[in-house]
């Protein structure tokens, strides 16, 4: 896994126009919290944040960095929560969560799926079912990703979590007949039933033998002549 250290500074007050400042100024607010701490307030700056952790899938280690605080200094931890703003998509809080490094946690994976279905050559379409699982280990196993061989997967196949290949230390949470992926049959779009054209049949339209024949129209008068038979 790889490592990743940030800078970060204490700040105090929690009031809303001190985040708002701390924003203006090119900062992220944030909270460090754990079972063995209490919550304090810090911050770091946008675009550290931005380049060393927005782009990471999964839990990651963190190591924080504070040359002129011993008590933050060389804190290891995860980012658990990043809020964002709804329209500029802007980072406007984090959450940091203090790990113990001799201690197991529950963390999520995300899943890679590689190679190419037999079913998906066979005209299927994989489906993934889960694009991540919850695994136990200690902080500093945490797998950056798991990989799923879907190679032998025919039409109608599946890989449960069962079937997965952990990491030396790695324990699955959860029920090993989960379903991860799957390939589906292939999508045939409905034929439309086709008209035939039986012998003897009536044409729509056409006079049906042994029925009335319709009533001759009335023949429509010369232009500026009269109707029935009297004299002009």
């Amino acid at each position: 896994m790889q490592n990743i250290e940030v800078t970060i500074a204490r700040r105090t007050g929690g009031k809303k126009g001190v985040a708002r400042r701390l924003r203006a100024g090119g900062n992220v607010p944030a909270i460090l919290y754990g079972p063995k701490r209490t919550t304090t307030q810090i911050s770091v700056t946008a675009a550290e944040f931005e380049k060393k952790l927005t782009h990471l899938e999964g839990s990651h280690l963190v190591r924080l960095v504070n040359g002129g605080d011993a008590e933050l200094n060389d804190r290891m931890v995860l980012v658990r929560e990043i809020q964002r703003h709804p329209v500029t998509a802007a980072i406007l809080h984090a959450d940091f969560y203090e790990v113990d490094l001799t201690e197991r946690l529950a963390v999520s994976v995300p899943l890679h799926f590689i190679g190419k279905a037999e079913g998906v050559v066979a005209g299927g379409i994989l489906q993934p079912v889960l694009r991540e699982i919850e695994v136990e280990c200690l902080p500093t196993e945490i797998p950056e990703f798991l990989e799923v061989d879907v190679t032998a997967l025919g039409i109608h196949d599946a890989i449960h979590a069962a079937g997965l290949t952990l990491p030396e230390g790695v324990l699955f949470k959860g029920d090993p007949g989960l379903t991860l992926v799957t390939v589906l049959p292939p999508t045939v779009e409905e034929k439309k039933p086709e008209v035939v054209a039986v012998e003897g049949a009536p044409v729509e339209g056409a006079p049906v033998e042994g029925a009335p024949a319709a009533p001759a129209a009335e023949a429509a008068p010369a232009p500026g002549g009269k109707k029935g038979g009297g004299e002009g």
